[in-house]
């Protein structure tokens, strides 16, 4: 189904959203297609309206994307990326 992200990129990544998952609430059908979905449009640049069916509904991708931004989880994986630089 992951179409941008390899194994070894999620094994990177998917400790960090459960670092910042809500302890309640429901959990995305999943955590991969969903960043998987926010790349996507951080790639083509598109609307979040023209997200592909295939990584969830829009508004869910959209809304998942803010709370992990309010959670600072970008600024976690920025800072986690710097220290693996050589």
């Amino acid at each position: 189904m992951s179409d941008l992200m390899t194994d070894e990129e999620w094994k990177f990544y998917e400790p960090f959203l459960w670092q910042v998952r809500a302890p309640h609430g429901r959990r995305p059908v999943s955590y991969r297609r969903t960043l998987d979905g926010i790349f996507w449009i951080k790639r083509t640049g598109e609307s979040w309206r023209n997200l592909p069916e295939k990584y969830g509904k829009w508004m869910a991708v959209y809304q998942q994307y803010r709370r992990w931004t309010t959670a600072g989880l970008w600024e976690k994986i920025e800072s986690a990326l710097r220290m693996e630089e050589p």
